[in-house]
């Protein structure tokens, strides 16, 4: 099929209105932010898709996915554009980018059943504003709150700030609405818990649209108690003694909203106003007053065990202020483009990992060593670190974080730069049993390791696969390696 032929046969399912040629968006939507500098630059390497589509309804989604599957055109789910691992980047010179821009309704706000139904692309905010004039509030906050979109936060198994009380998004979604390849349109019930067999919510959470299409999403809803949140702030000798703290708070039942360890470098650049080039520990206490009082008590307890660690307290206004502008908007976002057209130079990443409490400061401290012993470009970093920032009663994640000058042509940057870097940190995290990819998902630039990261267990991801999307029509290249988009990575 040609693009003109596809093009017709979309107009018979869509209006003119839900179908856009424009050369700038198609070019946009060609990536995402992973290769936002080279994007900038007008130097991308991929196939812009042959148009973006905004279907309004379920039914509209169902004939097209058909369509596309009939004729083995590629699909892209897209959201809120604000995936980071190149999820949304195109790999196929027939591709429909299949946003969620018109499925955009909050259908039911149920605050006695303390849950809410929205379509895929009812933005975070939009809902959150919406629960806050009930005394609710979702309990998700992604740094990409203001633009990220259901859909995607769902596909891609999002997490947020406030997830150590609230937990991930998969902990908050009660039901949804998909729909695959072939049409089919499958709808799971809004109930507490089942033990129908397998949880096949989780087919759809974390897909990445390779499986199928979210349409709908129902999530819980949590009271909201602004009023009550409680900061608290230390600088601390070294990451390890922070991870100590985090732990003991976590294993003795406490369950702060935020709970975070930053190393000095990454500190630097977050808390420039009291950092004095120290690591960080912060904590927020969020809930009813019983609570936070609770868990106030249970972080001073702890700070108290690990005092050895805690070279001084940090005025908790500070943490307050510096956490009411973490979020991104669009502005933020669209500023950071143009300061990338409008200079050369300079560009940062993160690559988050999860393992064990024992395991976490023995990753954190093997990457750093190796970055600096073996990176090619070592040279070039202008700050190299990481952060602590969602813990369970097992573990945590941390977060790696690098910033760099770029001295390579734009569209080398990720060759040159980023892809050693982030093969040093997956390789350091697969060899002591952590997981590869904590939240931000796998998308096209981690693939090579999906089989590594499962071992055994990608026997299933693959079935999966193979039963739900035989054609092979969904997101080519994501979560699953494929030989031909290797030109595409390197």
């Amino acid at each position: 099929m040609d693009s003109n032929t596809l093009l017709k046969m979309v107009a018979e399912v869509l209006a003119p209105s839900q179908i856009n040629t424009d050369a700038d968006e198609l070019y946009d939507a060609a990536a995402d932010r992973y290769k936002k500098y080279a994007k900038a630059k007008k130097v991308l390497d991929v196939p812009s898709p042959i148009a973006i589509v905004y279907p309004r309804t379920t039914e509209e989604t169902a004939r097209l996915l058909s369509l596309c599957n009939e004729h083995g055109v590629n699909v892209i789910a897209r959201g809120g554009k604000t995936a980071t691992e190149g999820g949304l980047e195109n790999w196929k010179e027939l591709t429909l980018v299949v946003d969620a821009r018109d499925l955009n309704r909050i259908i039911k706000i149920d605050a006695y059943n303390m849950q809410a139904t929205v379509q895929a692309g009812v933005t975070l905010q939009g809902l959150e504003n919406e629960v806050n004039k009930l005394g609710l509030t979702t309990g998700h906050s992604p740094q990409s709150k203001p633009v990220a979109k259901f859909g995607g936060l769902v596909a891609t198994r999002s997490i947020g700030q406030f997830s150590t009380l609230y937990g991930g998004i998969e902990d908050m979604v009660v039901g949804l609405e998909c729909v695959f390849p072939d049409g089919h349109v499958s709808r799971i019930k809004n109930v507490p818990r089942r033990a129908g067999g397998p949880d096949i919510r989780h087919i759809a959470i974390g897909n990445e649209g390779t499986l199928c299409y979210i349409t709908e999403v129902t999530i819980k809803l949590f009271r909201h108690y602004p009023e009550n949140n409680t900061f608290f702030g230390y600088l601390i000798k070294d990451v390890p003694s922070g991870i100590k703290i985090l732990r003991e708070v976590m294993v003795n039942g406490y369950r702060p909203s935020v709970a975070r360890v930053y190393s000095e470098e990454d500190a630097r650049q977050h808390f420039y106003h009291f950092h004095k080039g120290k690591c960080v520990l912060l904590f927020m206490a969020e809930g009813n007053k019983g609570i936070v009082q609770a868990t106030g008590a249970g972080i001073d307890e702890a700070v108290e065990k690990f005092k050895d660690g805690i070279i001084e307290k940090v005025d908790s206004s500070l943490i307050a202020s510096w956490f009411a502008n973490l979020n991104w908007s669009q502005q933020d976002i669209d500023d950071e483009f143009q300061g990338m057209i409008d200079n050369d130079a300079h560009d940062g990443f993160t690559t988050e990992i999860s393992a064990d409490w024992e395991t976490i400061p023995k990753i954190y401290d093997n990457v750093i060593r190796r970055v600096r012993a073996e990176y090619p470009r070592v040279h070039d970093l202008t700050m190299l670190g990481g952060h602590s920032s969602h813990s369970y009663i097992n573990g945590t994640n941390m977060y790696f974080v690098y910033n760099y000058n770029i001295n390579c042509a734009p569209e080398d940057e990720m060759r040159v730069y980023h892809h050693p870097l982030q093969r040093i940190i997956v390789e350091e995290t697969l060899k002591l049993g952590g997981s590869m990819c904590h939240h931000h998902g796998i998308g096209k630039f981690r693939n090579e390791w999906t089989k590594d990261e499962h071992g055994s267990a990608y026997y299933m991801l693959e079935k999966l696969k193979a039963a739900f999307d035989p054609k092979g029509i969904m997101n080519f290249g994501t979560i699953f390696f494929q030989e031909e988009g290797v030109r595409f990575q390197k």
